[in-house]
């Protein structure tokens, strides 16, 4: 191969890898969208997709959010080792490995990156995440999360639709039952349900409300709008 088509093509990659880094502090004020959302859209699949505010957003969703999927998210910055380390003892490998994912990696692959579970996919993931949570902060990156998270079966995203498709109101008008039905169906939207919850989803969501009850400073970062 000669060599000035190496060099393009090791350039190329360089600004690939590069590219999220750049397009982060855009997203201080941009309006993001997954990596999802884009395929389905070039796809022609369904997407439905109404940004709001974390402030329109009742305060129960997220916090609900953190018990369920990151309850650290105010400590840690935007890599849980701990919870890292944890999930691999109890795994074989990397591709079998669950759990101790954060918000903040959670953000970065849907932004940048693409589903499935790879050795190579978590490698950019883990730096991409302290990016995020860097750059960001505790409030803009949950509010980025809430927007672009699948959350329906139907192409569903963010917290707005989820809420007018599960329970026919606005993110704003949710209670924290509801938010905790939300939370609940995180981590596969595609086969749970929050409107018609099976035994699993109401089991979760009433562990999820319990704890959102008794554990309102995990989101204190969120509410302060600073880092800890």
């Amino acid at each position: 191969m000669p060599v000035r088509l190496v060099r393009a093509v090791l350039l190329v990659l360089l600004l690939l890898l590069l590219l999220p880094y750049l397009l982060t502090p855009l997203y201080l004020f941009a309006r993001p969208v997954s990596t999802l959302m884009l395929w389905r859209w070039t796809t022609g699949a369904r997407v439905e997709r109404i940004y709001v505010s974390i402030d329109a957003v009742a305060p129960a969703l997220p916090l609900a959010v953190l018990v369920a999927e990151d309850a650290r998210y105010c400590i840690h910055g935007g890599v849980d080792f701990a919870a890292m380390r944890d999930a691999l003892d109890e795994a074989d490998e990397m591709s079998q490995m669950r759990g101790g994912s954060t918000i903040a990696q959670q953000t970065a692959k849907n932004l940048f990156l693409w589903q499935g579970r790879s050795v190579v996919r978590k490698a950019l993931e883990l730096p991409l995440a302290l990016w995020l949570d860097l750059v960001l902060g505790k409030r803009r990156l949950m509010e980025i999360y809430l927007n672009i998270a699948e959350w329906g079966p139907s192409g569903e995203f963010g917290v707005e639709a989820a809420a007018r498709r599960a329970f026919g109101k606005s993110a704003r008008e949710l209670s924290t039952r509801e938010a905790a039905l939300l939370a609940a169906v995180l981590p596969n939207p595609r086969r749970r349900s929050a409107a018609r919850p099976g035994p699993g989803v109401r089991r979760l969501g009433g562990i999820y409300e319990t704890r959102s009850r008794s554990s309102a400073t995990v989101a204190d970062c969120l509410r302060r709008q600073t880092r800890p």
